[in-house]
């Protein structure tokens, strides 16, 4: 007997007729009354967005924030790079919420700059003076234009991602982010004075109670907004306390738009190109697997052609990007916890968060009133978002069938490996540097040999296997497909 398709269109709605009031899918496309297709009231859209916008704005400027002293540019340079980075950050999340042609997944998807490239960006621009930022957009520019081309043939390795690999790499997801939470919980700079003090990590347990007991004690839309809530009194306690930084508001001007090819026209090295084209393709199989994720955290799986789409949608916002100043575009997984908590499965919601993440852009002001949040305060929040990132991988494992043949073993020796470069960072200090871009990724890593072990244990030479293995149910009925 033939092997079911494992991805369908309906997939999702066939478990609506159990919910009441809920609307089957049709077959032929999306059912528009579907929550990922629910336009909110203007009040909920907002604050949903400005939700996405505060969960994900330290990760966004962060790799600026980083990459612009490394290379030699000073502090205002870099507080452009910044403002450019959260004005490509909108329009690639547009790209991957509202979507044209066949780009865009069409899903509650959030995209910014990715930190895959950091390291390997530094090095291509260490000693190369006025001509780092020119190089690292070019490289940047053709990896996303051969990322664009490749899309329809990555996506196809979807057939391959069944739960016992989409729930190790989920779960990856959300414990490799963890150690963010913990870095800002203690201050976000090891070299600061007060880095890990009892105030910082005073400050982080106090908003993450805050939160659990928002969520405990509220009820509708305000126990889906409890992290912005959460983020305004920690930040309002954080006053009074000292660990506000009110400096950025009044260096801050009012408009700036980030001028075309600000630091000059793009240069193109090879041996850049090449290294950033190992970076865009880690940055593919991270959105992979964060596309699979949140595809069954909202209860509409991600197929074939909504992974080509989304991964177009990247590779086209990272091709974009340099033209405004930007770096490379790639999903961010905070945001998926943020959306598997809410429950705010609209994919309006975020597209209005990549307008807010456009008008940051464009008026830095407004960009310094988010940045008020001081990182104690979000690695508080951080860890209640990043953990439910970790939890959504535990529940996808649970529909894995572990207990059969050797999947046990497969997500053992993937988290094993997985875990290395948060539980050793050092670990590959004497691999080379190349190499580095994928091994210091726990995400990367884990994925390919959970890819490797299934193809090995459950597909070569194993044809039963491999038919059970694609009739594997691929979306866990833990979240209703009509939960709000």
């Amino acid at each position: 007997m033939a092997a079911k398709p494992r991805f369908r269109k309906d997939a999702s709605a066939e478990s609506a007729p159990a919910e009441s009031g809920s609307t089957s899918g049709s077959p032929s496309g999306p059912d528009p009354k579907h929550p990922v297709d629910e336009k909110l009231p203007p009040g909920k859209m907002f604050t949903s967005g400005l939700q996405h916008v505060a969960a994900m704005y330290a990760g966004v400027v962060a790799p600026p924030m980083i990459v612009g002293p490394a290379v030699g540019l000073d502090a205002t340079e870099t507080a452009f790079l910044m403002g450019a980075s959260l004005f490509t950050a909108g329009i690639a999340t547009l790209l991957q919420t509202l979507g044209f042609w066949k780009i865009g997944a069409k899903l509650p998807f959030v995209n910014g700059v990715s930190f895959a490239g950091v390291t390997p960006m530094i090095a291509i621009g260490k000693g190369e003076g006025d001509n780092a930022i020119p190089i690292i957009f070019g490289a940047i520019i053709v990896a996303g234009v051969l990322g664009f081309f490749a899309a329809p043939y990555f996506c196809k390795l979807v057939r391959f991602f069944p739960p016992v690999v989409t729930g190790t790499v989920i779960t990856l997801i959300g414990v490799s982010l963890l150690p963010v939470a913990f870095n800002w919980s203690q201050g976000g700079n090891p070299h600061a004075g007060d880095y890990g003090s009892m105030t910082n990590i005073g400050m982080a347990a106090l908003t993450l109670l805050i939160v659990l007991a928002l969520r405990k004690l509220l009820r509708g839309f305000l126990q889906q907004i409890a992290i912005l809530l959460g983020l305004v009194a920690g930040t309002l306690i954080a006053i009074p306390v000292g660990i506000t930084n009110f400096e950025a508001i009044k260096n801050a001007d009012l408009v700036g738009f980030p001028t075309p090819f600000h630091f000059g026209a793009p240069q193109f090295e090879i041996a850049a190109i090449i290294s950033m084209c190992i970076v865009m393709l880690v940055c593919m199989t991270e959105s992979t697997a964060d596309m699979l994720a949140l595809g069954k955290i909202v209860g509409r799986p991600a197929d074939e052609k909504t992974i080509e789409g989304g991964l177009r949608a990247d590779t086209l916002g990272s091709a974009i990007s340099p033209l405004f100043n930007g770096f490379m575009c790639s999903a961010f997984a905070q945001n998926i916890g943020l959306v598997a908590m809410t429950k705010v499965r609209s994919r309006f919601v975020v597209a209005v968060g990549g307008g807010i993440l456009i008008l940051l852009g464009l008026c830095p002001v407004l960009a310094s009133v988010i940045a008020l949040v001081p990182l104690p305060v979000l690695g508080g929040a951080g860890i209640v978002l990043f953990g439910t990132v970790a939890a959504s991988g535990i529940q996808t494992l649970a529909t894995a069938a572990l207990e059969k043949g050797e999947n046990a073993l497969i997500v053992a020796a993937a988290l094993g490996i997985g875990l290395i470069p948060i539980a050793a960072p050092t670990f590959y200090h004497a691999f080379p540097e190349d190499l580095l871009v994928v091994l210091d990724s726990g995400i990367s890593t884990g994925c390919v040999v959970a890819i490797v072990l299934n193809l090995a244990f459950n597909h070569l030479g194993k044809k039963d296997s491999q038919d059970e293995n694609a009739t594997q149910p691929e979306i866990p009925d833990q979240i209703p497909a009509t939960a709000h």
